[in-house]
């Protein structure tokens, strides 16, 4: 499952700039995962090149998309509310074309024209490429749908453009698809089979983002441990590959490597992984490299085995606790973060016991906490009765938050009297005197502003907290400017 980007926003303006020769306007909004937000820059670059600007201003746009997310029903109905605002506005600007772009449109495909009929373009994510021919369509007067997935399509061709950015921190997308099948979830069937991208593009990508002033990067897959290049993108094909592809094959400890290399001074980051891929080599080369930040997410759903087993994931709890026992041996101070469902169908109270057990034994630094949705088309859906009920769902959801909240606040106060580094992004939300960064552990710290700016690395001496942020006051430049 992937981890998504707070749901319960309104979603997320992008702003691309201006070119003089564009005279139409663009309005999108992403929701879900970060690759949703990486592929609307992708599809910005597409249509900028249509002759579109993009804007903030719903009112004035020609054409809005919406990036839509399937990974629980509670991110389709967001999409659902949009929709409605949309049509409200529409209605002030009939000539405004509405598209439905992502996950959402790959799953329900032309049912979305049928139930939305403000929609006049449905596109799935390996079709953006499309987009100026299906625009051309819908100018015409004809509703447009492409959701045809592919097996070889990266978008690594395509240089996206960085919206809304603070010009610090950018996605580079490794990976799409995904071959798990975990019973729960609709990635496999809304993103398609797992390939990889040519790791010379990726590499170049970095080295461009450096160029133009980014310090950190997030390497961003569905599975990021089955990266695997060797001239071709399917990984399940790489029995069929000729000896020298096997022998110069880049996997993701590789690719990571490649990356620290190329740019020593770029905070490395990745997202997302997978127990069942993640190997010690990973690990052994993020403790190798200094730019590379000592932070895994590695969603584990359930720390009961019957449940896991339900979920069709590929690891038992004990292999997970062997994996972060692992983990903290080779890099005792990663943060680890965590994806839980709860309600999961025939979840007893036991298994929820063992799920809280779990979390006592790993204390996560923050997690991404789910009550069980049924998802249509999966085998859970088709398979299993949804028989856990929505006040047990929810008493569930809210003892483990509970307990991760503790959990969250144990490891920032291990932080109490430490220099951290932190890299500033942005000003504060609570005081525009101070500003807000991360540590390479991913978590916030604030400080006061003083001198420094938005890019610098900083040390910080910490000497508060709360829960889930670090309170403190800068020390000087790390070693990083």
């Amino acid at each position: 499952m992937e981890k998504t980007i707070d749901e319960n926003k309104q979603g997320q303006s992008l702003v691309l700039e201006q070119k003089k020769e564009n005279n139409r306007k663009l309005y999108i909004e992403s929701f879900g995962c970060a690759m949703n937000f990486s592929d609307s820059e992708i599809v910005a670059s597409i249509l900028s090149e249509q002759g579109f600007n993009t804007t903030q201003k719903l009112e004035e746009a020609d054409l809005v998309l919406v990036n839509t997310c399937s990974i629980r029903d509670k991110a389709e109905q967001t999409v659902r509310k949009r929709l409605e605002k949309y049509n409200a506005v529409k209605k002030q600007n009939p000539k405004m074309k509405v598209g439905v772009l992502g996950c959402m449109a790959e799953r329900l495909k032309n049912k979305f024209l049928e139930e939305e009929k403000i929609v006049d373009m449905v596109v799935g994510p390996d079709a953006y490429k499309d987009l100026p021919n299906l625009i051309a369509e819908v100018d015409d007067g004809h509703n447009a749908v492409n959701v045809i997935l592919s097996k070889e399509e990266t978008y690594g061709d395509i240089s996206p453009v960085r919206l809304n950015s603070n010009g610090v921190t950018a996605f580079v997308s490794i990976t799409r698809g995904c071959d798990n099948m975990c019973t729960f979830c609709v990635v496999p069937f809304t993103r398609g089979r797992e390939r990889s991208r040519d790791s010379q593009s990726i590499i170049e990508e970095v080295n461009d983002l450096w160029n133009k002033g980014y310090k950190e990067i997030t390497l961003l897959g569905q599975n990021v441990d089955s990266y695997l290049w060797y001239g071709g993108g399917l990984k399940k094909d790489f029995v069929k590959a000729s000896d020298m592809q096997k022998a110069t094959a880049i996997d993701f400890s590789k690719l990571l490597e490649l990356c620290a290399k190329a740019q020593p001074k770029m905070r490395i980051r990745f997202s997302t992984s997978n127990p069942q891929d993640m190997t010690l080599d990973v690990v052994e080369t993020m403790a190798k490299f200094d730019n590379i930040c000592n932070y895994i997410h590695l969603p584990v759903q359930s720390g009961s085995n019957r449940i896991l087993k339900e979920m069709n994931r590929q690891h038992t709890v004990q292999e997970y606790k062997t994996l972060i026992d692992n983990i903290r041996n080779i890099l005792p101070d990663c943060g680890i973060s965590q994806d839980m469902i709860v309600g999961f169908p025939t979840e007893t109270e036991d298994d929820h016991k063992d799920t809280k057990s779990l979390m006592e034994h790993v204390k996560y630094d923050f997690g991404y906490m789910y009550a069980y949705s049924e998802r249509p088309g999966t085998m859970a859906e088709r398979k299993m009765e949804d028989d856990i009920t929505a006040e047990i769902k929810q008493h569930r959801l809210a003892e483990i938050v509970e307990l991760q909240l503790q959990h969250s606040a144990f490891r920032t106060k291990q932080n109490l009297g430490k220099v951290v580094e932190v890299l500033i992004e942005k000003s504060s939300k609570k005081s525009d005197t101070e500003w807000s960064g991360r540590t390479p552990q991913s978590t916030v710290a604030v400080f006061p502003k003083e001198h420094y700016k938005i890019g610098d690395f900083v040390n910080v001496k910490i000497h508060d907290c709360t829960g889930a942020t670090l309170i403190g006051k800068a020390v000087g430049y790390s070693n990083n400017n």
